[in-house]
Formats: C-alpha cells, sequence, structure tokens
C-alpha cells in the first residue's frame, strides 16, 4: 500500500510538470532550449572533471548540474528518475585571478550546455544527449558516440552519475536502488 501511495504520487508530481520543465523538440528532433533550468533544483558542482584518461582542456571548467524539479521529487522518494527526467550541465570557465580574490577558483563565462534526457517514447534505450549553447536548439549528440557507453557502464542510477551527487547517492543507498558497481561509491 505504501509503494503505491509513492507511486501515486509521483505520478502526480510528475503529470503537473509545467512545459518549461519538459524536454521539447523541434521537428528535426532538437531540443528545445530550457530557458528556466537555473531555477531548477542545483545537485553539485564539479571542477576540472573529466572521464578521458588524457588531459582535460589546458583552461579549468566548473560543470553545474541541475535537474527539473518534479524529477527530483520523484527520485528522493523512490530512488528512480522518471520518465522526462533533465539533467543539465552548464559548462563555466573557472578562474584564480580577478577582483580581490586571493586564493581558489570561481565561476565565470558560460561555455555550454550538456543535457542528458529521459524520454522512454523517443529514444531507443530511454536516455538521450544533448549540446547546446543554451539559445539555439540542442543537437542530439549521437548514439554511438563515449558517453552513452560510458553511463552505460558508470553510472550509479539508471544511466545517471548519481555517485557525484552526495544528497542523491544517499537516497539511491537507503532505496537499494544504486547500480553495484557503484555500491562502493563514496
Amino acid at each position: 500500500m505504501k509503494r503505491a501511495l509513492v507511486v501515486f504520487l509521483a505520478a502526480g508530481w510528475l503529470h503537473a510538470a509545467s512545459a518549461a520543465e519538459r524536454p521539447s523538440y523541434t521537428a528535426d528532433g532538437r531540443m528545445l532550449p530550457l530557458p528556466g533550468y537555473r531555477e531548477w533544483i542545483f545537485l553539485s558542482a564539479g571542477l576540472d572533471m573529466t572521464y578521458e584518461s588524457e588531459p582535460g582542456p589546458s583552461h579549468s571548467t566548473f560543470g553545474n548540474v541541475f535537474v527539473n524539479p518534479q524529477s527530483y521529487r520523484v527520485f528522493m522518494a523512490t530512488g528512480r528518475w522518471p520518465d522526462k527526467t533533465t539533467l543539465v550541465i552548464e559548462l563555466r570557465d573557472a578562474v584564480t585571478e580577478g577582483s580581490i580574490n586571493k586564493g581558489g577558483r570561481y565561476q565565470t563565462q558560460f561555455r555550454g550546455l550538456e543535457v542528458h534526457v529521459k524520454d522512454e517514447k523517443r529514444f531507443p534505450g530511454k536516455w538521450a544527449f544533448f549540446s547546446s549553447d543554451g539559445k539555439e536548439p540542442a543537437q542530439r549528440i549521437p548514439a554511438a558516440a563515449d558517453c552513452y557507453t560510458c553511463h552505460q557502464q558508470h553510472g550509479a542510477v539508471d544511466t545517471t552519475f548519481v555517485q557525484f551527487y552526495p544528497t542523491l547517492l544517499k537516497v539511491a543507498q537507503e532505496k537499494g536502488t544504486l547500480a553495484p558497481s557503484a555500491a562502493t561509491a563514496r
């Protein structure tokens, strides 16, 4: 009974999602911009993260991760991502010198967006990746790209890197939804 109530409430939250929080597409399959993503739930920021064994770019970058609020609420209740979950990674330059800063790094110029979206009817494998400048419709990253394989192999929950979001990692551990490969994540 309790699980049925959680699923019912989760479905209600998702149904109530505003159009601005749900992915929309052009006729040729590009994702329309998500202008309100900075008002979504902030999950975490990574500094100079890379999944490649080769060194990353010569400049330092922050990746700020946001998720649409309805999907966040469902995840917090169930430990699973509902259909239409949209995660946005905003990339910004990280600099050390400026104004009165004497140490550390802070964020400056916008560099682009990467979007990870779950759309079960539209995409084989349920999830797709898009790259965007934040203004024009985002181009889908081809399914043969390394990001798909990496997320399938290393995603902590449903191809997402929950292991890098401390609050969500704890929820996934408590709900038992963490992939075995990520069970030792800290």
